[in-house]
């Protein structure tokens, strides 16, 4: 078997999917809605330049926030102490999840199904890493089970696949030991780290909780964010961040609504393709 496990029996894929189902992850109550939610005590534990975020963004005092440049869709909580111990208790939940499989490498080229998979030490990411599962599919990716490793990624790039695909706000977790480091990538999933995040160009769409080897008396860890794009992918009660556009529906008198009317005609397809006409629509095999 390859060390980064490339390829899966058919057996072995239906094993891990089975135990992705047979639990969940741990909830992240009021940090859900966090973009970037980070401890202290340094001042500027969350520094953003040149970013636009979509979600809230938390610090605990005497950590502040810093924006130079930055585009803020959602709130700024300057002692978000509610968030942070919630996110702390989900944090110390993840070690006692047991893991279905041990990943090596850099997980270019990788497919992978739902199941928790971890890296022992630091885990040195590049390339695109595809999870393919259903839309309810859980995905669990554990840095540093030995007690210490960061999460680098460079150039990386995760995307859906299966049922996925087309899910709003995937199930993928990523809880690290140590720093979190992210360059030039298109992450997909909530990072939660035991110190630092830092997030420089690509795009991220997740949460980023940074600190989680603090304490609510002892907050610890920074989040750093320059020139990207980060969206938080809360779930339901929170804000909601649609990864994949949705179906058009093109009719007489429709405004715009986030699709792509010219090339719809896919597994998400819009009701005036697939031999409308203009003016007359029509839904001859769309909006199935």
């Amino acid at each position: 078997m390859k060390s980064c496990l490339k390829y899966f029996s058919a057996s072995l894929l239906a094993l891990l999917t089975q135990a992705a189902f047979a639990q969940s992850a741990p909830t992240l109550g009021a940090a859900s809605d966090f973009a970037a939610l980070a401890g202290g005590p340094a001042a500027g534990a969350v520094t953003c330049t040149t970013s636009t975020v979509t979600g809230d963004v938390g610090v605990v005092a005497p950590g502040t926030f810093v924006n130079t440049g930055c585009t803020i869709d959602g709130m700024v909580d300057q002692n978000a102490v509610a968030a942070y111990a919630d996110f702390l208790s989900a944090y110390a939940e993840f070690p006692s999840i047991p893991c279905d499989a041990t990943l090596t490498g850099t997980l270019a080229g990788v497919t992978l199904a739902p199941g928790v998979y971890c890296f022992d030490a630091a885990a040195t990411l590049t390339g695109m890493l595809t999870l393919d599962g259903p839309a309810d599919g859980l995905w669990i990716f554990k840095i540093g089970t030995g007690g210490t490793g960061a999460l680098t990624g460079t150039s990386f790039s995760v995307v859906m696949a299966g049922g996925a695909e087309g899910a709003q706000c995937p199930n993928v977790y990523w809880p690290v030991a140590q720093a979190a480091t992210m360059t030039t990538s298109n992450f997909l999933g909530t990072i939660l780290a035991g110190a630092d995040i830092t997030v420089t160009g690509g795009t991220f769409i997740g949460d980023a909780l940074a600190g989680g080897a603090g304490t609510t008396s002892t907050p610890t860890g920074a989040v750093t964010l320059t020139d990207t794009t980060i969206n938080a992918c809360a779930p339901a009660g929170g804000t909601v961040v649609h990864i994949n556009k949705l179906k058009c529906n093109q009719g007489v008198g429709n405004g715009p609504e986030g699709c792509d009317p010219g090339n719809s005609n896919h597994k998400l397809e819009s009701n005036d393709e697939l031999g409308g006409m203009p003016g007359f629509p029509g839904r001859k095999g769309g909006n199935n």
